[in-house]
Order: structure tokens, then C-alpha cells, then sequence
């Protein structure tokens, strides 16, 4: 499991920094892998599954403005991002191969963010959580119980839960 930015050399512009040309990498081989809270600066990804699951945090204020980019290889697995309620999910470029689909609930695309999904799907799904789901979402793991510890040590405030209100 590398999660290791990588510096992608294609980007020239003078006026990117390198969080915006940082590859975050996340590969999910029959396990569980999930990224929550302030976990990157990132604005691109690349995800690998095979036959497991992998969650990604997309809600941190510390990823830079502007589009997210995420390229998925997904065979028999699923990937869950928690999205702000007004992001743009952009899943044009999508392959399926197989019994593959994109689970948005709400299908609502709010004048947000803007997410592309492109890569392809084998036997497996997107699904995205958006606002209070996401939320709910980060709740419910032991992700969110130890950090809810840390924070309680510290005098902090969790990260896990909602990134947007902590620093």
C-alpha cells in the first residue's frame, strides 16, 4: 500500500505549486484501505483496487482549489468518496467493463468543486457520499475513534468527522 505522492513531470505552468502536481497513489488489494481527514494536499489520484475497498476524504480544506482528478483502475471492488454537498461529480470519461456503475444518491450536481472520475470499472461501483452522509460515512469508523482520542489528549478538535472545521 504506497501512498507516497509522486511529482507528475507533464505539468509545466509556472504557476502551479507542487501539491497540484503531486500524484497521490492509493492501491486496495483484497483489504480495506481508507483515507480520511487531512490525509493529502493533493489534487490528483490515481486508485488501484482489486477484489477489496478503498475510502477517499475528498472534504479537506487543505487540498487546493480548483478540478480533482482521479484515475481508477477498480476490479471487483468498490470506492467510496466523501464529497462537500455541492461537488461536481464528472464521470463522462468512465469506462465499464463488466457490471460496473457510479452511486450518487442525490445525482445533484451543485456549482461546486469539480470532480472527474475517468479510468475504468470492472465488476465494481463509485459510491458518493455527499455533506451529512459523508459525514455519517466518517463517523462510523475506528478511523474516527482513535482520532476522536488523539483529539481529547491534544485539547484538539477531530479531523475525521468534518475536516472543514478543524485546522
Amino acid at each position: 500500500m504506497n501512498t507516497t505522492p509522486t511529482t507528475d513531470s507533464t505539468t509545466t505552468d509556472s504557476t502551479t505549486t507542487a501539491a497540484d502536481q503531486a500524484t497521490e497513489r492509493v492501491h486496495a488489494y483484497y483489504g480495506s484501505v481508507k483515507r480520511l481527514g487531512h490525509w493529502t494536499g493533493a489534487r490528483r489520484f490515481e486508485v488501484r483496487a482489486r477484489r477489496a475497498s478503498a475510502v477517499l476524504d475528498l472534504r479537506s480544506p487543505h487540498i487546493p482549489d480548483g478540478d480533482i482528478e482521479i484515475e481508477v483502475g477498480i476490479d471487483h471492488s468498490m470506492v467510496k468518496l466523501l464529497v462537500p454537498q455541492d461537488a461536481e461529480i464528472d464521470h463522462w470519461d468512465l469506462r465499464y467493463t463488466g457490471r460496473g456503475r457510479v452511486k450518487d444518491w442525490t445525482g445533484e450536481n451543485g456549482g461546486g468543486r469539480r470532480i472527474r472520475i475517468t479510468g475504468e470499472i470492472k465488476h465494481g461501483e463509485i459510491r458518493v457520499h455527499r455533506g451529512g452522509v459523508a459525514t455519517l460515512s466518517a463517523l462510523f469508523t475506528k478511523e474516527f475513534v482513535q482520532d476522536a482520542r488523539r483529539a481529547r489528549r491534544e485539547g484538539t478538535t477531530p479531523v475525521v468527522a468534518d475536516p472543514s472545521h478543524a485546522g
